[in-house]
């Protein structure tokens, strides 16, 4: 049976063991190696709150090269059946721990003398670890699983159901246990860790604009940049870094009457920019990137939408180039107010 996050010994003890015998393995932060025993969640967070560093089960992310700011939020995939991994094993006792961890469970003894004894014979009586493996201490880790932290209520957390296992340094774990922690694992979880800036485009006419009149749409290039969160697992020697970088901008004008461009919506990358900042003497050019209304929106305003595509891609351990991952989009709403051109017959 998969073991749980946290589980507090003497008057707590009870309950806990009730969740362990009801439950999927629960996500901790918890390194093997680190200070307390495997009965406890540890939580650590460097910059306490940019969080540029922090580690969450066995993976530590580096978000020192991520998008920063209120308005930063997450990109969600293009592919829509798509999502990073919701459970994983890797390492998380030394013999030691692990024997911490188990020992006030059957002392309890609410989990009734089968179970206990079945987890006596599988840890301590040889089938297949004797004494917690405590001669081979230093020579490797028992594995269990995680939840990643924020998809706790995710069907796929349950699919990680395999009972405590040990793996040697340097050897790979188990082939028929697909959820193992590798380095694509890795470029998956720190997806889900991207941050990029928010899409709110600047419009010129800004705010404010009249039918008919070409309004362009441009972004300022030094706020979209490429942006990269690195997750490893020190214990194992292995790391993914995952890049986002800006591809293009999608305008939808909030209106059926209206007309973009270019035609599609897309404005594409071009160098260091997406579309053009307007400059005086430019009222008659077409936008390179912009929207035509051709009807007002009246006492209200339209809600102009703006969604940024990334290109997502990784590297890292025992990989050569760049690995593509789907591109992911994050967009933002802005009000545009469209009136009529007054005029004045003489």
């Amino acid at each position: 049976m998969p073991a749980v996050g946290r589980i507090a010994v003497g008057a707590t003890v009870m309950a806990a063991v009730a969740v362990l015998a009801g439950g999927p393995a629960a996500w901790a932060d918890f390194v093997p190696g680190g200070n307390g025993t495997g009965s406890e969640t540890q939580v650590d967070g460097g910059q306490e709150d940019q969080k540029v560093t922090s580690t969450a089960g066995a993976v530590v992310f580096d978000r020192s090269k991520n998008g920063s700011g209120k308005s930063a939020g997450p990109v969600t995939s293009s592919a829509s059946n798509w999502t990073p991994p919701a459970c994983y094993y890797a390492p998380r006792y030394t013999p030691e721990q692990l024997e911490k961890y188990m020992k006030p469970i059957w002392e309890a003894g609410s989990t009734g003398y089968e179970w206990d004894a079945e987890r006596r014979k599988k840890f301590e009586g040889g089938e297949p670890y004797k004494d917690f493996n405590k001669d081979k201490a230093g020579e490797g880790y028992f594995w269990d699983s995680y939840v990643t932290e924020g998809r706790e209520g995710d069907p796929g957390a349950l699919d990680c159901t395999k009972d405590i296992f040990w793996v040697d340094t340097g050897d790979a774990p188990p082939p028929d246990i697909p959820q193992a922690i590798t380095p694509e694992m890795l470029a998956q979880l720190a997806y889900a860790e991207i941050r990029v800036p928010s899409t709110k485009v600047e419009l010129a006419p800004e705010g404010t604009t009249k039918v008919n009149l070409p309004t362009w749409a441009w972004l300022d290039a030094a706020e979209f940049k490429p942006v990269s969160v690195t997750a490893s697992v020190p214990l194992l020697n292995v790391q993914a870094t995952t890049t986002a970088e800006p591809l293009s901008l999608k305008i939808e004008p909030g209106t059926a009457d209206a007309t973009t461009y270019p035609a599609s919506g897309v404005c594409e990358l071009n160098g260091k920019q997406i579309g053009e900042a307007y400059a005086k003497g430019k009222a008659s050019e077409t936008p390179p990137c912009g929207v035509k209304y051709l009807r007002s929106s009246g006492d209200g305003s339209y809600q102009l939408q703006a969604t940024i595509t990334w290109r997502i891609h990784w590297t890292g351990t025992g990989v050569a180039g760049e690995q593509p991952l789907p591109n992911g989009e994050f967009g933002a709403g802005q009000d545009v107010i469209v009136q009529e051109i007054q005029s004045i017959n003489r």
